[in-house]
């Protein structure tokens, strides 16, 4: 064992020692730019119940390697693998060496992101779904008023919500690095953004064609995309008011984008506006309903 295996070791034992310590593992840079590890050398991911500080974070320097300890609150930990809030710990949970694992606690969560259950995939998909119904949108916006560098830049993070949706539906938790994946899993998005990037035409025509194909692709997945939402919406027959939908703790994850979500769903007829009376002459409260 050499020093820096030595050093981290006294990291890690003591707080394998706490009771409060469900699990802990670690994440080896492999590559001089390591975007998982934040470019640390290390990363120690200490999983722990009943904490104060639901998320600290510690860093060192063992010789001329640098550490980072995360050290994580369970119901948060478990908060960022449902709704992607921080990509980085899915990874660290994915890909991570299991140094202590207190009740196989550890080993459960990572059979978790194995089977990726139902549930949490409607949620991611919703998620993503919300994203890029904005990014699109502002990309077709930025296309039409002729700013083609900005809706050039907006198809290129709509691109990368929809690598993400592909990956989901794929039964997969999307990882840091999302084409990677998406090279061996679905070919077809791929070949998506590798046409926008060797795609030789003048830079409008280019986001043209882009345009049309991610509008393609969201017509293929809105129905699987949309279904958390949907199912939400249709557990009463009375309208919901937007203010009820932002709400409401399940779609708190994409309560941002929550509207764009809806605007979408109502421009492809599968939610529809309904306008009713206020105490205000001439104003109309406008609520949303899931279109029979």
């Amino acid at each position: 064992m050499n020093i820096v295996d030595d050093m981290l070791r006294q990291l890690y034992q003591q707080r394998a020692s706490n009771p409060n310590t469900l699990g802990i593992l670690m994440m080896e840079k492999r590559r001089r730019v390591s975007p998982e590890t934040d470019n640390f050398d290390y990363i120690l991911l200490v999983i722990v119940q009943d904490a104060s500080d639901k998320w600290a974070v510690e860093h060192y320097r063992m010789n001329d390697k640098h550490v980072a300890v995360h050290i994580v609150d369970k119901e948060l930990l478990t908060r960022w693998i449902r709704t992607s809030r921080y990509r980085r710990a899915s990874e660290w949970m994915i890909n991570g060496k299991v140094l202590f694992d207190r009740n196989e606690y550890v080993k459960d969560i990572k059979e978790r992101l194995r089977v990726f259950p139902m549930d949490t995939r409607k949620l991611r998909l919703a998620i993503e779904f919300s994203k890029i119904t904005r990014s699109y949108s502002e990309a077709k916006n930025l296309y039409e008023t002729g700013d083609y560098l900005d809706a050039y830049s907006a198809v290129v993070q709509s691109l990368h919500y929809l690598g993400r949706i592909a990956v989901i539906e794929k039964g997969f938790f999307p990882e840091v690095v999302v084409w990677s994946q998406l090279r061996r899993i679905d070919s077809e998005v791929y070949k998506l953004y590798e046409e926008l990037l060797r795609n030789t035409e003048d830079l409008k025509k280019r986001v043209e064609l882009m345009l049309l194909a991610i509008d393609f692709a969201l017509n293929e997945r809105r129905e699987v995309c949309s279904q958390h939402l949907i199912e939400i919406m249709s557990e009463r027959k009375e309208p919901w008011l937007f203010a009820e939908l932002k709400t409401d703790k399940r779609t708190e994850p994409y309560m941002y984008d929550l509207i764009s979500m809806l605007e979408y769903l109502i421009e492809k007829n599968v939610i529809e506006v309904v306008e009713e009376a206020t105490d205000h002459n001439g104003i109309l409260a406008r609520k949303y309903l899931v279109t029979e």
